[in-house]
């Protein structure tokens, strides 16, 4: 139990965490209150450091520039390698792994230990990696190291008994060593001068023949009876000129050769198109008997590989489906119909579609809303798939208990949305928004955006959403929100436009006399501003000067348009461009379906009434301050009144304020941490001043963070009111008190009024977030509107109402009065404050020599903490209210902007980030999530009887020469290849194998999860010579018959009858 005592007000003055008094706005706003009796203010604190440990989870995505591929046919599972190391394996849906190499070299090759539950991996470092797929997190068995040979291709032996052929050597000088099962013998093949350079080979099932692929796009079939030339040379795509030559054609990187048992052959191949047609895609080309399929891609193909019927080849393949890896892709061909569709890809490799921009994570989200969406977005997916199965099936996967609604929100440069259901640790998407569909499409070389050079107008910067109210907002890169509203049913319906002026420029050092324009809040009642009615200009005009005035980005589309299904948009706003001047990016913005929109930038800040659809506030950032600036600014004038227009649909607001005007700057997408607020070196080192005590001219105060809530606007004030927390660049936190109706016809009558109230309190570095807990240490939740479809059909007997949830800081305490706890957490450093006494109860400096790119007040285990993320890479959370920390962990250096842009933290201890451009990491900090891990995940390794193979046949034996089976002892062992050199390789034990488990296995786990694989490990054997026993007892049966048949006829012959 922790006991906290109020601080009185006037001791607070004085104190190192202490407030500054709220400006006069008002006869009482300024008026100093009675100190409250100190009383003190029980809180309970259930968390402590056991309750957190961070780790990886999952992750979601397309792996980012793959290099490999391999398939298991027995297991069914698939591992991609890629250039930084990491391994993904895939099975059925929900079987998702990834695994990552410690040095971090491209994975050159994957092979699978056919149905052995292992993958060997070798990597660009020339080391051989066994990884030990039999549990839920592979990990490395042994490594070896080559220290002076290097190579270019493994193959696995384990099936060297069934091989007609083990391995292809290549050769600088056009060799090729071949080895058979018929003798360790090997033949040499000197491939002809005039043929073009091999690319790739594949052998006949029989091992008789194979086929090579050249570097002019032909294809060559060999028989070992000649090997001075190939057998048959073909130009699948060659056509014949008028000349009578064969056109150039590009070069066959892969070919692969599969027999099947009811039809042909099927060769398989990529490249070999025709130079002819510039810019043409790649292909993969699939000739079956004379008809050749040519499929385009979209990306180019890194490697293909045929799934085949049987894991033995040197039987009939008969193939049924090819995996297509591309640059940035993979499908899966199914071979066994004639058009050869493409399988339903389960997996969310389409989340780089178009580059993400931002992400949004809500845990434990209404759980109505995912079915919703996802009946939605399915009248809109793509047809044509194959009809049948996933061939990719093998591994387990269950629900875990410790599941509930996750969405996984993101944005892209195209200006699309996803939602995306992330529940149970897998990740498909529910619904897709587009929300360029509701601006004009600009034409090329046309538009303020093209002048620019801006290549994604419509690219997505960030997100605002409610899942109970299904209320949306979206900001775009061209400083526009759209905000969304949720509907079942279509509608035709006419988009409302709001343009808003939010652009300032530095004027002559002006007198007294001057400041009578400034729209500060000096006058009583003066709450809200009115729009100038001067001399009206039309958008696109020109001012005196030549510029363009008055003329947003885009242009919204000004006719009635059909809306599907979904959310459908109600409300567009955008700045408009000033002088030539384009507007400022958006750097914050906070929506509440209870009490509006709110938005700003490094000019100002404005506050929208979405549904009156008019702006309620527009104001600059040191007008917020009122008479109670901290800083010493110079003198401001201000700008000349701007005229506005009017019309049915698009409402055009101007107001004048005091503030300066940056540079000139093109749009760009939003790769850096906060655009134009502040210039920060490359490498996230930087230091700032605790206490500002001048700005330059050319600094901007930006708005850096917005959060709706009920609070206590000012020190008097006995019950909470709606209010705007407001947090600055400059570490300055601002309350803004609102005036709502309450009743709903007045509430679309009666105008919104805003009053300040003032700063609250400075902190180190830029606000980042505001959180409220009552006076118990519980979270207080935001107040929201209870969703109502406003396209449904009237019902007379229940008429729709808006109704509204509240979260009053009092509903949970005896009495009104009581007040609650805000928590402020800046860059540097997190404070707790007491309201209505704003006093500060905590203080903790997060960080001095690195900054807090994201803070977030999150749930956890029935309890709330505050949860940073470092540019230095640590993660921690502190305890609420006492700021106590509970975990610092040095997890993730930050490298790449797209890291910070993407983080963010959501309840039940979990976290994500981009990872690279294609791959969405989850990560964990929760204890009891970690220990529940593994239940979670899904099982790689099914224990599945091995396929028997065919029997040769006595006839096929008798005939087919001296063909006798040899072990990998007997062809490679010492005697055959004499014994190795200690100096060739270094053997490394991996974390995996038995060493590493005797170093991290213990406790009772540990022994169960040895003594487990150990059972499985003698049941496997004692299967096997089970086995090996009913085989012996067959033959010695079949013996035993033969045996007693010979001696019956022959008991009665005589000698001489033989």
């Amino acid at each position: 139990m922790k006991k906290f005592r109020k601080v009185l007000d006037g001791l607070t003055t004085s104190s190192p965490g202490g407030t500054m008094g709220s400006p006069s706005c008002g006869s009482a706003a300024g008026t100093p209150t009675a100190a409250p009796t100190p009383k003190e203010i029980d809180v309970q604190e259930t968390l402590v450091s056991e309750n957190f440990q961070l780790c990886k989870t999952v992750r979601h995505g397309f792996p980012y520039q793959p290099t490999s591929l391999a398939f298991d046919p027995v297991q069914k599972i698939l591992a991609i390698g890629s250039r930084s190391g990491g391994v993904r394996i895939l099975g059925r849906p929900g079987v998702d792994c990834y695994c990552q190499h410690e040095s971090g070299a491209a994975v050159l090759q994957l092979q699978f230990l056919i149905n052995e539950g292992a993958l060997v991996t070798a990597c660009a470092d020339d080391t051989l990696h066994l990884w030990n797929l039999r549990q839920r997190r592979p990990a490395v068995l042994h490594s070896l190291k080559f220290n002076r040979e290097r190579f270019e291709k493994i193959h696995t032996s384990e099936w060297l008994d069934n091989l007609d052929h083990y391995l292809i050597e290549r050769f600088s000088d056009g060799l090729f060593s071949v080895f058979f099962k018929i003798a360790p013998i090997c033949f040499l093949l000197k491939i002809n001068k005039i043929l073009k350079a091999i690319h790739s080979v594949s052998w006949h099932h029989e091992g008789k023949q194979f086929m090579c692929s050249h570097s002019d796009g032909s294809l060559t079939l060999w028989t070992l009876r000649n090997t001075t030339k190939p057998f048959q040379v073909t130009f699948p795509h060659g056509k014949i000129q008028k000349d009578g030559r064969k056109e150039s054609c590009k070069p066959i990187l892969k070919v692969e050769y599969k027999t099947s048992r009811s039809s042909e052959p099927f060769v398989i191949f990529s490249g070999g198109l025709s130079y002819d047609k510039a810019g043409r895609r790649p292909a993969l080309t699939i000739m079956h008997g004379k008809a050749i399929t040519v499929l385009e891609m979209d990306y180019p193909i890194v490697e293909f590989m045929v799934l085949c019927e049987t894991p033995y080849n040197n039987e009939v393949q008969d193939p049924y489906a090819v995996v297509v890896l591309l640059e940035k892709d993979l499908i899966v061909v199914d071979l066994t119909q004639s058009n050869f569709p493409v399988f339903e890809n389960p997996y969310p490799m389409d989340i780089h579609e178009s580059p993400v921009t931002c992400t949004a994570y809500f845990a434990d989200c209404p759980p109505d809303i995912i079915p919703i969406l996802y009946s939605i977005g399915a009248k809109n997916k793509k047809t044509g798939y194959s009809h049948k199965e996933w061939p990719i099936g093998g591994g387990t996967w269950t629900l875990g208990s410790h599941t509930y609604p996750e969405i996984i929100i993101t944005g892209h440069a195209d200006g699309s949305i996803k939602f995306w259901d992330a529940s149970a640790f897998t990740l498909q998407m529910l619904y897709k928004l587009k929300t360029s569909k509701v601006f004009e499409k600009p034409k090329p070389g046309e538009g303020r955006a093209a002048e620019l050079g801006e290549e994604d107008p419509f690219a997505v910067q960030m997100v605002s959403w409610c899942p109970h109210s299904r209320i949306f907002c979206v900001v775009g890169i061209s400083a526009h929100i759209i905000l969304y509203r949720f509907s079942k049913y279509d509608a035709n319906t006419q988009i409302v436009s709001l343009e808003v002026r939010l652009q300032c420029e530095p004027e002559d050092i002006i007198t007294p006399s001057e400041n009578e324009n400034n729209p500060c809040f000096s006058e009583p009642g003066s709450h809200s501003p009115q729009p100038h009615h001067q001399h009206p200009l039309s958008p696109g005009s020109r001012t005196p000067d030549g510029a363009k005035d008055s003329i947003p980005c885009l242009k919204v589309k000004d006719k009635m348009v059909r809306v599907p299904p979904g959310y459908q948009s109600d409300l567009v706003i955008q700045l408009l461009w000033v002088d030539g001047e384009p507007p400022q990016q958006i750097t914050s913005l906070d929506l509440n379906s209870a009490y509006g929109l709110a938005f700003g930038n490094c000019n100002g800040l404005a506050v929208v009434d979405y549904l009156q659809k008019t702006v309620i506030l527009c104001i600059s950032t040191l007008d917020l301050y009122g008479a109670t600036d901290p800083y010493q600014r110079l003198t401001r004038s201000p700008r000349r009144n701007r005229q506005s227009t009017s019309g049915i649909n698009r409402l055009f607001v101007s107001y004048s304020f005091v503030s300066v005007k940056g540079p000139g700057r093109k749009l760009s997408l939003p790769t850096d941490l906060k655009t134009d607020l502040e210039s920060r070196e490359n490498s996230f080192s930087r230091s700032r001043s605790s206490s500002v005590s001048s700005i330059d001219r050319d600094t901007k105060e930006a708005i850096t963070t917005l959060q709706f809530g009920e609070s206590y606007g000012r020190k008097s004030d006995a019950l909470p009111t709606p209010c705007l927390w407001v947090g600055t660049s400059l570490g300055v936190g601002i309350l803004i008190p609102l005036s709502i109706p309450t009743d709903q016809e007045e509430r679309m009558e009666d105008p919104v009024t805003v009053g300040p109230s003032g700063k609250l309190q400075m902190l180190k570095g830029s606000v980042l977030r505001f959180g409220f807990l009552d006076c118990n240490g519980a979270l207080i939740q935001s107040p929201y509107e209870v969703w109502r479809d406003l396209n449904a059909p009237e019902d007379p007997d229940r008429p729709r109402r808006r109704k509204l949830v509240h979260f009053s800081p009092s509903s949970s305490q005896d009495a009104f009065g009581e007040g609650h706890l805000a928590i402020v957490c800046s860059e540097r450093q997190a404070k707790v404050f007491l309201m209505p006494s704003q006093s500060c109860l905590f203080v903790h400096n997060i960080t001095e020599s690195s900054f807090v790119l994201r803070a977030d007040v999150v749930s956890l285990c029935n309890s709330v903490c505050l949860a940073c993320f470092c540019a230095n890479g640590h993660v921690m959370t502190l305890s609420l209210p006492s700021l106590r920390p509970l975990m610092d962990v040095n997890y993730l250096p930050l490298t790449d902007m797209r890291i910070a842009r993407t983080f963010c933290f959501t309840n039940e201890g979990q976290a994500l980030y981009l990872s690279s451009p294609t791959e969405i990491q989850r990560i964990t900090y929760s204890q009891e999530m970690c220990d529940n891990l593994q239940e979670m995940l899904g099982e790689l390794f099914t224990p599945i009887e091995t396929p028997e193979a065919q029997n040769r046949g006595f006839l096929k034996g008798f005939f087919g020469g001296n063909a006798h089976t040899f072990d990998r002892e007997e062809l490679f062992g010492e005697a055959a290849a004499g014994k190795a050199s200690r100096s060739l390789a270094q053997h490394i034990p991996g974390q995996g194998g038995v060493e590493g488990m005797k170093v991290a296995a213990s406790g009772a786990v540990g022994e169960l999860a040895r003594a487990r694989i150990a059972l499985d490990e003698r049941g496997q054997r004692l299967g096997e010579l089970e086995e090996r026993t009913a085989l012996m007892m067959t033959s010695a049966e079949t013996f035993s018959k033969h045996a007693h048949e010979l001696m019956l006829k022959c008991k009665d012959k005589k000698w001489y009858q033989f």
